[in-house]
């Protein structure tokens, strides 16, 4: 099966929106193949282990907002970039990577975090 840019752009939000707003093994079930590489050093590889970190991020800060304000994909790779805000107005940036099967169905990951400074020395947002 040929890539299928769109499908995997609005997958990739989905598993993500879905995974981040507490229903983890859901996001699982419905968008990651048969395998699921992880490059965050926070979290092991597998599908379990993918499910226990967001299940715990999900009992802990129930709060967490996020909001989607890029999406590009080339090939099998799909790019988020992201705005979350976290309790005590903790904002963050994020950039994700997903590589996608020929299923169309996410089988890797890797991020990039970063905090939103109060000010920056060029005056342009983070987004």
């Amino acid at each position: 099966m040929k890539n299928d840019l769109e499908a995997n752009k609005r997958n990739a939000i989905e598993f993500y929106r879905t995974a981040y707003l507490g229903e983890p093994a859901k996001a699982v079930e419905l968008y990651v193949g048969a395998e699921y590489i992880q490059h965050n050093p926070l979290v092991a590889n597998g599908k379990e282990a993918f499910i226990a970190y967001f299940s715990e991020m999900a009992e802990r800060y129930p709060e967490k907002e996020i909001e989607f304000v890029r999406v590009v994909a080339e090939g099998d790779l799909v790019a988020l970039h992201t705005h979350q805000i976290w309790p005590r107005n903790e904002e963050y940036v994020t950039m994700d990577f997903f590589r996608f099967d020929d299923s169309g169905k996410i089988v890797e990951h890797w991020d990039s975090i970063q905090s939103v400074p109060k000010e920056t020395k060029n005056g342009n947002p983070m987004y």
